[in-house]
């Protein structure tokens, strides 16, 4: 690992393969290394959004998103292997019953915006929409398709707690993006959604 690390340039990926934790080498549009590519970006833009002023104990939540999203991209490098627990998804339903009743009921669509902070928030949550959205192809890759070789129970549950750490991670940035917009010293920024509808003739 660690000759791996300091050894960023290994020219192993210019014929447009890269390799997973197996060992095994990849086409670098394989689902699997795009899913890869999305948590990674998922993470950057979590990163990204830590340096903004915030309550402290949504910096630490988040922070330990990263660790998370770091075993959850440990499990799509290494086929068959499970990092991401029940743990983890119950760890997020938490922190879900903790701010979202602080919140007051949505009676209109908001847009994604308000402060910087929540801004970022809300774009972290469309890229962990589309990194779930590349796990489900992962797992749809997986499935056993009309005269092909029938997936074994094991490579489908493989990515189910995945699935579902992003599926939950996608409603708690949601959450987190209106907390942090209360949070705004002039109190709440949210922006609602004004749509106009057509007058009937």
């Amino acid at each position: 690992m660690g000759h791996r690390l300091t050894a960023i340039t290994t020219r192993t990926g210019d014929a447009g393969t890269t390799g997973l934790g197996d060992g095994s080498r990849r086409s670098k549009a394989d689902d699997r290394i795009h899913a890869l590519g999305e948590v990674d970006e998922l993470n950057s833009h979590i990163g990204l959004l830590l340096t903004e002023p915030m309550d402290d104990a949504i910096r630490e939540l988040l922070l330990q998103v990263q660790h998370d999203l770091f075993d959850l991209g440990g499990e799509l490098a290494v086929p068959g292997m499970t990092l991401v627990q029940d743990a983890h998804v119950r760890r997020l339903d938490a922190a879900l019953a903790r701010y979202n009743p602080l919140l007051p009921p949505l009676k209109e669509f908001i847009l994604p915006g308000g402060t910087r902070a929540a801004s970022l928030a809300h774009v972290c949550r469309t890229v962990a929409r589309r990194a779930e959205r590349a796990v489900v192809a992962v797992m749809r890759a997986v499935q056993p398709q009309a005269g092909a070789a029938t997936a074994t129970p094991a490579a489908l549950a493989d990515l189910a707690r995945p699935l579902q750490y992003l599926n939950r991670l996608s409603d708690l940035l949601f959450v987190l993006a209106r907390s942090l917009n209360r949070a705004g010293a002039e109190g709440s920024t949210e922006v609602y959604w004004k749509h106009e509808r057509k007058a009937r003739p």
